[in-house]
């Protein structure tokens, strides 16, 4: 039987093979491996798992637009390695490097000594105060020969000096920002970031140690703080997020060629979050029909749906005081570090670092200011130095000429790139303390919130509803008590009080304060 059916398969086989058989009867064989579809007159090889019987895609051939690609990928992998090295050569440095990201192959033929050296000698004979040292460099590489330096030595040095070019460049610019004794800072700052090209990124990490940058979408210059956006369509997913940082990024060019979107870039680490505990995912802050408001410290908030655990927006408020050091200095995986401060001791004076503060607050959102006012003269005697810090007030509570409305309803302003919204009873707070020698002493930009007060006492000259505003960081702390006026409908600062971490205060001048005995 089975001699049966091998007769009868080969007579089919036999039947097929004649000229003019047709589909019905017989089916033409396959090869094996590939079969060829011809197209326009050129032979493009199918893959075998194309002509194999899976699900619903059975002998389906590849579409027209696929097979171009796949020819055109083909055709640019088949090309010689002179010629790639030829176009090369044509490149500008901008369009080199962009092109070294294309493959790895594309990569390694990028980083050729001979292209970059050209390269090179070009941008030093741009720069006339080198015109000296190419002579002496030209003497020196022609008893050498290029290529046997190690690949991507030239594309290393073209990239250090325009390094060192940016940073001489930026330290010139960084000179020129008026600190906080002048009214002009914030003109200062924001002429000095546009020259410097100066923007900010933040990158998200998730727990496969995916990255995603995005670039800030727009940015506001305040008197003591610079605000800058970050708003996309498509965030990253919120509970795979492991880190978030914060970058300073400046483009590293030559000043001969226009600056591109994609060029060279160099970061700068300024604060990196840690997101793995979703349960304490920053300080909260407040609330509307919408989103959930967030404080990540220092610089950051972030605003989450309330639907679902997703992030709506993400804002920056970073204060004028040491950000350019922290955007320019650092690297992409570190911050930079300050140099130790130096304490000024003065043995004259007995209550030295208790006197001479002022005081500069800012109470806003978005475009509108509810208090800016600036204090001077502040002081602490050593009896009001309790449970570790000197209490300054600004405002006192029984000081009724001292008491100051803020302009209106506070709301905290939000948007995206659909919705927009407001956050009552919320609002940005920058606090700026100067010394009696006008240096920093402490500086930030922070979310806040009004609660109401719990406190029984009354005062017989307001009467009205009463909120507590309340700051606190490792430096200091920030008390506000606000009385609400329903006849005016605003907000009346009451009592102001500032307190300064007795530690730091001993660390910053060199004395050795402590608490006063209680009575």
């Amino acid at each position: 039987m089975a001699s049966g059916r091998g007769w009868i398969l080969q007579q089919h086989i036999r039947k097929a093979k004649k000229p003019g058989a047709t589909s019905q009867t017989s089916s033409p064989s396959l090869p094996s491996e590939t079969a060829t579809l011809k197209i326009q007159h050129r032979s493009v090889p199918i893959p075998k798992f194309a002509l194999e019987k899976k699900g619903p895609f059975v002998r389906k051939p590849m579409k027209n637009k696929q097979l171009m690609k796949t020819c055109q990928a083909t055709y640019i992998e088949s090309i010689p390695c002179e010629i790639l090295m030829k176009i090369f050569s044509y490149l500008d440095p901008i369009s080199l490097m962009l092109v070294g990201s294309v493959s790895k192959r594309f990569y390694e033929l990028s980083k050729d000594n001979v292209i970059w050296y050209k390269v090179y000698i070009a941008h030093r004979k741009v720069n006339q105060r080198w015109s000296n040292t190419v002579n002496s460099l030209g003497e020196k590489i022609s008893n050498t020969t290029v290529s046997d330096l190690q690949p991507g030595h030239w594309k290393r040095t073209y990239v250090r000096e325009l390094t060192m070019t940016m940073e001489k460049k930026i330290i010139q610019i960084m000179k020129t920002v008026k600190r906080y004794s002048s009214s002009d800072t914030a003109i200062s700052m924001e002429k000095a970031v546009r020259m410097s090209r100066l923007s900010w990124t933040i990158t998200f990490v998730d727990v496969h140690g995916i990255e995603t940058m995005i670039e800030q979408t727009s940015m506001h210059f305040r008197d003591s703080s610079l605000n800058v956006a970050w708003n996309c369509y498509l965030w990253p997913e919120f509970r795979s997020l492991t880190k978030l940082r914060l970058h300073g990024m400046t483009p590293v060019t030559d000043y001969c060629l226009k600056p591109v979107k994609n060029g060279l870039r160099r970061l700068s680490l300024i604060a990196e979050y840690d997101l793995r505990n979703k349960k304490d995912f920053g300080r909260y802050i407040g609330q509307d029909m919408h989103i959930k408001l967030f404080h990540l410290h220092p610089g950051l908030v972030v605003g989450l749906w309330k639907k679902s655990p997703a992030i709506a927006f993400v804002m920056g408020k970073l204060h004028y005081h040491q950000l350019l050091e922290k955007s320019f200095l650092g690297s992409a995986d570190n911050a930079y570090i300050f140099p130790p401060h130096i304490p000024i001791l003065d043995d004259i004076d007995p209550e030295y670092g208790l006197h001479g503060y002022q005081l500069h607050i800012d109470m806003y959102s978005g475009q509108r200011t509810y208090l800016c006012r600036i204090f001077r003269g502040l002081f602490c005697r050593k009896e009001y130095i309790h449970n570790g810090y000197l209490r300054m007030a600004a405002i006192g509570l029984l000081n009724n000429r001292a008491h100051v409305p803020l302009a209106g309803r506070v709301d905290f302003f939000w948007e995206t790139l659909t919705i927009s919204g407001s956050i009552q009873n919320c609002f940005m707070m920058d606090v700026t303390v100067i010394d009696e020698a006008e240096t920093p002493f402490w500086c930030f930009s922070a979310p806040v919130q009004l609660c109401e007060s719990k406190s029984s006492e009354t005062l017989y000259d307001f009467m009205g509803q009463s909120f507590d505003l309340n700051y606190k960081d490792d430096i200091g702390k920030v008390h506000a008590e606000l009385m609400w006026i329903k006849e005016a409908e605003e907000y009346h600062v009451i009592n102001l009080v500032l307190y300064l971490n007795t530690e730091k205060v001993n660390s910053h001048f060199g004395t050795n304060y402590t608490d006063s005995p209680v009575d």
